[in-house]
């Protein structure tokens, strides 16, 4: 599968969450073009801070695949920037790509791999994955501000505001 592809089967997924009141936030893990993790964001729903799509995602895909040799790199695809949390689970998981749709500022993540220096680097989880943004961003936008338009006034909406009215 090609990277929009990936983004659009997460943007998918974060449509879902949109449907069940959540952050319209949306991750799928990939092997060998087959889905092994998929979520979308369950922070209400499960009544936690960091049910991140994302990381849900990656907790599906490392159940799934445990310990066991792989027999290709892992891709994850985000319709938006992973936080540093879910960029440290991604690394810990040893996805070798990650492919999202809209930049998140202020909890962003993607510029963080330019600066790591491992003092290890010889270690299979040192090393961050490659990340590629943009893609599908103005749909990504577009979903967010359906999110805002419509949620209950809160933290969630007025952070996807945020997000859905950055410059094109």
């Amino acid at each position: 599968m090609t990277p929009d592809e990936l983004v659009g089967l997460a943007i998918d997924v974060a449509e879902e969450g949109l449907i069940a009141g959540e952050l319209p936030i949306g991750a799928v893990v990939v092997m060998e073009d087959v889905i092994v993790g998929r979520s979308h964001t369950q922070e209400r729903g499960q009544g936690r801070r960091i049910a991140h799509a994302d990381l849900l995602a990656m907790e599906e895909a490392d159940r799934r695949l445990g310990w066991a040799p792989r027999s290709a790199p892992l891709q994850l695809a985000i319709n938006l920037e992973p936080c540093l949390m879910c960029l440290g689970a991604a690394m810990a998981l040893g996805v070798s790509e990650i492919y999202y749709g809209l930049e998140s500022p202020g909890d962003g993540a993607a510029g963080l791999p330019a600066l790591w220096q491992p003092t290890t680097p010889d270690m299979p989880f040192s090393h961050p994955p490659k990340l590629i943004g943009g893609i599908r961003r103005t749909q990504c936008r577009v979903q967010f501000a359906r999110y805002a338009d419509t949620a209950r006034e809160s933290g969630f909406q007025r952070w996807a505001r945020t997000l859905a009215d950055l410059p094109e």
